[in-house]
């Protein structure tokens, strides 16, 4: 569910240089013009384009893949790295324009540069137009959406510390937040987007995608598509697939709950790189669904858990198959279309094809809240039940732990510390700061979206700081 393949990991590392603007004026350094040489279109792997642009906000080089932007780090003359110490060398030669990896899968494979690229709207470099005019508050506006608004007028919200959030995110202090708001009793009543995204602009959920494949299980097995999650998945996939490689009577064993819970024993972490079963290997394979599945076992099933997006990929196809329609097609009708989520952007196509975008869901940041809220509601909407009630409970009920974190059908149960308390919550997360945070205690839904890929997102700070404190609970 990520959207980068591996042989692009290497667009993920932070170059902090001089600052290119002085009182709020463009100043182009000698840095910038140095980095725009390296401009253009290029290849990419899985046969698409990437864009390389040098930023005149931050002097650093950036490269753009599907309106995402990942900085670059210089370590040499046309040398660049990654976070992970991966080397790129650029070709800036006549004839061979272009970039080499010079570790990792594609070692030694040249991406070459197809020719100049587009210039881009300069909102991209700069959370809002006029930084110096500073941040004003204004109340969601009503939109045929079947959100309700309303406003921050006092107890228990505090605007001063949201109006200080809004403040900073403007200012630039806290980088590549996209979009932040916040609902309060069922009502939406903060609203803000920055850099290019406004109302309507889907962003990118990334490893949130997860969740919702979580909701789609739950419809499929209330309408009879699907027994339970204790059901077993291989028997499923038999005609598909009549051979499956490292069969043992442990991989027979592994149940929908067990994928669901991150628990199905296959040897597969996304957060370990020497894993067999890492998504960057299973991007390259021709079928993620039969890679993963074809994976050896590492455990038994339903008691080790690994963060494994190939699981993920497992259910949404078994959703497809018992159901007999494109995930989309499903999602649209039994889960988006209840909801009134017009707008969204999904390719299941779970192969190479896939490898720059890894099957992610696009949603607008209202229609993220409309998932939140439906979860804080027991799954109901606007008086129609869209989920099962207990398939909500079940869902965002801990099973296991996930690193350090509680874990429940795709959904985490993390908790963040504030002065004068801790605050369990219930969220969905995806790499770059995409969240839908539910605090059920405060009534309190919280979606952020942002550019953080690869590099620590501000999310958590900005709960942390201005939101869970903005709400004084007592009241």
């Amino acid at each position: 569910m990520r959207q980068l393949s591996s042989s692009l990991a290497w667009l993920i590392a932070l170059m902090v240089a001089a600052s290119s603007t002085a009182q709020g004026q463009l100043v182009l350094t000698q840095e910038y013009e140095r980095l725009r040489r390296y401009e253009g279109t290029y290849e990419a792997e899985g046969g698409g384009t990437l864009q390389i642009v040098a930023s005149p906000r931050d002097n650093i080089l950036v490269a753009v893949l599907a309106g995402a932007r990942y900085p670059l780090t210089s370590a040499g003359t046309d040398l660049f790295t990654n976070a992970s110490g991966q080397r790129v060398q650029f070709t800036v030669e006549p004839g061979r324009e272009g970039y080499t990896m010079l570790d990792g899968g594609e070692a030694g494979h040249l991406f070459r540069r197809l020719g100049p690229g587009a210039p881009l709207d300069e909102r991209v470099w700069y959370p809002r137009p006029h930084q110096n005019l500073g941040y004003t508050y204004a109340p969601p506006p009503a939109r045929d959406d079947g959100l309700a608004v309303g406003a921050v007028e006092g107890a228990p919200l505090d605007l001063g510390r949201l109006r200080e959030m809004g403040e900073a995110i403007a200012a630039g202090r806290h980088r590549d937040v996209h979009g932040v708001l916040i609902a309060h009793r069922g009502r939406l009543v903060f609203e803000e987007y920055f850099y290019e995204y406004d109302v309507s602009s889907p962003h990118a959920l990334r490893s949130a995608t997860k969740s919702v494949v979580s909701a789609l299980v739950g419809l499929a097995i209330a309408k009879g598509h699907l027994k339970d999650v204790r059901q077993p998945v291989l028997p499923l996939f038999a005609e598909e697939y009549p051979q499956i490689a490292n069969l043992t009577d442990a991989k027979r064993r592994i149940t929908i709950e067990d994928l669901l819970t991150n628990r199905s024993g296959l040897d597969c972490d996304d957060w370990n790189q020497a894993s067999p079963g890492n998504e960057t290997r299973m991007g390259r394979s021709p079928d993620w669904v039969k890679f993963t599945l074809d994976l050896p076992m590492r455990s038994e099933p339903g008691v080790t858990s690994s963060y494994c997006s190939g699981g993920v990929i497992v259910l949404g196809r078994l959703v497809e198959k018992v159901s007999g329609r494109p995930l989309e097609a499903f999602a649209r009708d039994y889960f988006f279309g209840p909801l009134g989520i017009r707008d969204f952007q999904w390719r299941f196509d779970p192969d190479r094809s896939s490898i720059d975008t890894f099957c992610q869901l696009s949603l607008t940041p209202r229609d993220m809240v409309k998932i939140g809220l439906l979860y804080m509601n027991g799954g109901s909407w606007n008086s129609h039940q869209v989920l099962p009630a207990d398939w909500v409970k079940a869902s965002t009920s801990r099973h296991t732990t996930l690193g350090d974190t509680d874990y429940g059908y795709l959904w985490w149960r993390p908790y963040l510390e504030v002065p004068g308390g801790r605050h369990h919550g219930i969220m969905a997360t995806g790499n770059g700061g995409q969240k839908i945070f539910l605090w059920p205690a405060l009534d309190l839904v919280v979606v952020m979206t942002g550019g953080n890929y690869n590099t620590p997102s501000p999310a958590n700070t900005l709960a942390i700081k201005y939101i869970l404190p903005a709400l004084d609970a007592a009241k």
